[in-house]
């Protein structure tokens, strides 16, 4: 093809297509106004999500957070709970850092420029084209799968674009092709193309309003083209997950557990779930005899301080990342009644303060004090500061890594509380921490260690007891979303 040809087909492309998209162009909700906000965020949520799916989510987001003030000072709890169900969590996180950053550096208004939009976080140069040239009309490319799929296409280009120069190569041709003044309108076309005409797998090449110079149509392998590596097929890992029934005063209501502060899924919530042993000839977890997954199960659970036997297989279900799939095997299991350790924060601040104040719960027994109540008033004075280095004075509670056998020993020695009334407190204070092995007094002797270790950082977070109305209150990932909803429609099927 000569210069002179290529500069046809390039004006032939640029014109039809906008002629085409002013005719054809979807009604979406972010297109109804330049607020440079508002496309942000749908470009955001439509990183890896069809168009379908995020509208009622942007309308719902926008309603909730309407400013860029608005959406900075929110909760993260919030945020994420709004974002719920779309998935890539940290697109949310990260939207909400920018925005803090839109509200200090520059008073809540999304910045014209090309330097400091690609400055905020989770911003990269599909979306800050986006932003740019949707918004303010700005001159900037913005290249994404779709794009690079339609321009592969039309003009040929075998390169993979998988590759970091493809990419570039990509942007400076759609930089060429917007027309002056059109950049806001240029990009969208382009993008609606690739969504609704030039797509992956059967591109509908008659009603196309470039095929007439589309290059891989004339050649016949507009089927094969954009070339691009496959990528790495994401990591199989089998989990076995409990759904915990309560009983007495959680009756109707299951057990919760929050994620680390950072990592995968950082702060959601869930159900407790740990990876599963492979089963005798490297067999998946799924095959693992029954009653070995089952103990399996209940052994992580009592190190992460949690008490309930599990009673049997529920279900299977699956979550896909970018990099690994869980296969969680589901076990229904029962609360059961926590032996006097305490486990909890809360418990052992009581049994702590209980020890040390042996002669004190002595003394009020004598004057017909109400019993444990040296005990209630140790609890009573809250964690330790976290700043101190001096010892616990009497009725302070003891630190978690402080707490030790000797300590239990004293503890009960002094009779402080009881089984129930130490774990009703736990489950109702909604903590728990991991517990050495050397402190079960169940009779059962020391819980064995796993060859993976115990104390990570998946045993850790605070657990709640729920009911449907209250999963509102938390944010979940899609698979335990669904598995919540599928458990309460079961039971409020009258299932048993």
């Amino acid at each position: 093809m000569t210069t002179n040809e290529q500069q046809e087909a390039k004006s032939y492309f640029s014109r039809n297509l906008l002629e085409w998209y002013h005719g054809q162009k979807r009604d979406l909700p972010w297109r109804r106004h330049r607020n440079p906000y508002y496309i942000w965020i749908s470009e955001i949520m439509l990183q890896q999500t069809r168009v379908d799916t995020v509208i009622p989510y942007f309308n719902r987001f926008i309603e909730r957070f309407p400013t860029v003030e608005s959406l900075a000072d929110a909760p993260e709890e919030d945020v994420l709970k709004c974002w719920e169900g779309l998935g890539y969590y940290s697109r949310a996180r990260n939207l909400q850092h920018a925005a803090k950053q839109v509200k200090e550096e520059y008073g809540g208004q999304v910045p014209n420029d090309r330097d400091a939009v690609f400055g905020l976080k989770g911003v990269g140069p599909y979306t800050a084209g986006a932003i740019l040239s949707i918004a303010f009309n700005r001159p900037e490319p913005a290249v994404d799968g779709n794009v690079m799929r339609v321009l592969s296409r039309y003009f040929l280009i075998e390169d993979d674009i998988a590759k970091g120069p493809t990419r570039v190569k990509m942007e400076r041709l759609a930089a060429e092709l917007i027309p002056e003044g059109e950049a806001s309108h240029f990009n969208q076309a382009l993008m609606e193309l690739g969504a609704l005409i030039c797509t992956p797998k059967s591109p509908r090449c008659l009603p196309c309003p470039v095929m007439e110079h589309c290059s891989a149509r004339l050649a016949g392998c507009e089927t094969s083209l954009p070339v691009k590596t496959k990528a790495k097929p994401p990591r199989p890992e089998e989990r076995l997950a409990a759904l915990i029934e309560g009983r007495g005063g959680h009756a109707g209501r299951v057990l919760i557990r929050q994620r680390p502060s950072s990592g995968l899924l950082a702060r959601m919530w869930e159900l407790p779930h740990w990876p599963a042993p492979p089963a005798e000839g490297g067999a998946s977890a799924a095959l693992l005899p029954e009653t070995a997954a089952q103990d399996r199960l209940r052994r992580s659970l009592l190190q992460a301080g949690i008490f309930a036997r599990p009673e049997g297989h529920w279900m299977a279900a699956e979550h896909t990342f970018s990099h690994i799939v869980w296969t969680l095997q589901v076990y229904r299991c029962r609360e059961e009644e926590a032996p006097a350790l305490p486990l909890a924060a809360e418990g052992r601040s009581l049994y702590g303060a209980a020890a040390r104040n042996g002669a004190a719960s002595a003394d009020a027994a004598a004057t017909g004090a109400a019993p444990g109540a040296a005990g209630a008033a140790g609890a009573a004075t809250g964690p330790a500061d976290p700043g101190s280095t001096s010892a616990p004075g009497p009725g302070e509670p003891v630190a978690a890594a402080d707490y030790t056998a000797a300590d239990y020993a004293a503890a009960s020695a002094a009779g402080a509380g009881d089984r129930s009334a130490t774990s009703q407190g736990m489950y109702n204070a909604g903590l728990t921490a991991s517990v050495p092995a050397d402190l079960f007094a169940d009779g059962s002797g020391p819980v064995e260690r796993f060859a993976d270790g115990s104390g990570t950082a998946e045993d850790a977070g605070a657990v709640r007891w729920i009911n449907r109305s209250d999963m509102a209150n938390y944010a979940f990932p899609n698979v335990f979303l669904k598995l919540l909803n599928a458990y309460f429609d079961e039971q409020e099927g009258g299932a048993v």
